[in-house]
């Protein structure tokens, strides 16, 4: 810390029996090493008090101390508005994670209690035609009437529910929040270890209005086709993908990191994630697809069945298929509901159709960077290597394994690229 020193003559009261006297005051001031090449001219004043002096230093030093933050942030390059900017989605991704936690979990006890209040009608309605199936007089009736009005009222419930398919919103909403959670990281990243300019301001603005877009917030008018021809990747990110040069790392000597050797291990990785991982988990989700179809529509047949039979329960010319119809059929679709909504078959669809998206980022992410023919405007090649094997749970060396099983045994290879899902 260095030090100023400043003299200071005071001079006390006037007095006619004695002369006038000097006593020095010297104060010791400690200022950071940051302004220590400042200098200040010696105070000399007369008939100061403690407050003046330190309203006089005060003045001198607040300048200082007040645009020491300013300086750093104009020295490092960084805009305020920028920086203000960058705070500002910040703060949205972070309300974004909470809204998307919050509306997941109401989606999941969405899918819990219309599953069970869903069975339990028609389990009533069940037993209510069996007991009138048996009974006589006005309460068959009325039991009768009970019966077929439960059953219609359950598959009305149960076209809703199938429609939205509930397990799926909140598989939805799970995947949003951990991947808005996940922005987040990368900003704060960003603000802590790099310069952000607009550049960065503008792709953050995509990148969250690309989440928005793939997994949006109300289910009328935007809610995602539940039932589609075709099972497709989920995709989250910008058609178009800045690559992210790492501070301090391009432009080595040893060609930012890339060579032939890495260029060939990335290609066949591609090669294998394309053909077995991706391939395998849009075949999942299809399979899973044309249950969850079979599955929705049996389930209000079954309930429309047996409300018809319901309906006919004591009949002379049809009570016995009437009975059948109304007891049987309202058993086997509180079976069907459970298998659907209790197994979440329509959750299943959206995890594999959202690990067939990741497989589809990471492919476009390595084949954007093989691309380009400038090492130096490629991301670090060592960095990008890690990254790869983070995201498939794999080592450096199990990594290259597999690029070399690759490269020897082309599509034959039985090995997925993923060790994760």
């Amino acid at each position: 810390m260095a030090t100023l020193k400043s003299s200071i003559l005071l001079k006390p009261s006037v007095s006619s029996s004695s002369s006038q006297q000097k006593r020095v005051i010297r104060a010791a001031i400690n200022i950071p090493k940051r302004v220590a090449s400042i200098s200040l001219p010696e105070l000399r004043t007369s008939g100061l008090d403690g407050l003046e002096l330190h309203s006089s230093i005060e003045k001198r030093l607040s300048p200082i101390s007040i645009n020491t933050g300013f300086k750093r942030l104009e020295n490092n390059g960084v805009d305020p508005l920028v920086m203000a900017k960058i705070y500002a989605i910040l703060e949205a991704v972070a309300d974004r994670v909470e809204m998307h936690n919050n509306i997941g979990d109401q989606r999941t006890h969405w899918n819990s209690l219309l599953l069970t209040s869903i069975n339990a009608i028609t389990l009533a309605a069940a037993t209510m035609a069996g007991i009138a199936a048996i009974s006589a007089g006005a309460p068959a009736a009325a039991l009768k009437l009970s019966s077929t009005s439960m059953y219609v009222a359950a598959t009305g419930m149960l076209l809703i529910v199938n429609k939205i398919q509930p397990s799926q919103l909140a598989e939805e909403q799970r995947n949003a929040a951990r991947l808005f959670k996940q922005l987040q990281n990368q900003i704060q990243t960003m603000i802590r270890a790099g310069n952000p300019t607009a550049v960065d301001v503008k792709e953050l603005m995509e990148k969250v209005l690309a989440l928005d877009k793939a997994y949006p917030l109300p289910l009328l008018g935007v809610m995602l086709e539940k039932f589609p021809e075709t099972v497709e990747p989920a995709v989250w990110w910008p058609t178009k993908q800045r690559r992210r040069q790492s501070k301090g790392l391009a432009g080595n000597k040893d060609f930012n990191g890339w060579n032939g050797r890495l260029e060939g291990e990335m290609r066949q990785i591609v090669n294998v994630m394309r053909i077995k991982d991706r391939e395998d988990y849009l075949k999942l989700a299809s399979k899973a697809l044309k249950l969850n179809k079979i599955l929705a529509i049996t389930a209000p047949v079954l309930t429309g069945l047996a409300a018809l039979g319901s309906a006919f329960v004591g009949s002379p010319s049809h009570g016995g298929w009437a009975v059948m119809l109304g007891v049987l059929g309202g058993s086997l679709a509180s079976v069907v509901n459970a298998f659907e909504h209790g197994g979440q078959v329509g959750m299943v669809v959206e995890m594999y159709r959202s690990n067939a998206g990741l497989f589809k980022l990471m492919e476009e992410s390595i084949e954007s960077n093989l691309r380009e023919e400038d090492l130096v405007r490629r991301e670090n090649g060592d960095l990008f290597e890690t990254k790869v094997c983070l995201q498939l749970g794999r080592s450096l060396s199990q990594l290259r394994d597999l690029a070399a099983a690759s490269a020897s045994k082309g599509i034959e290879i039985d090995e997925f690229a993923s060790k994760l899902f």
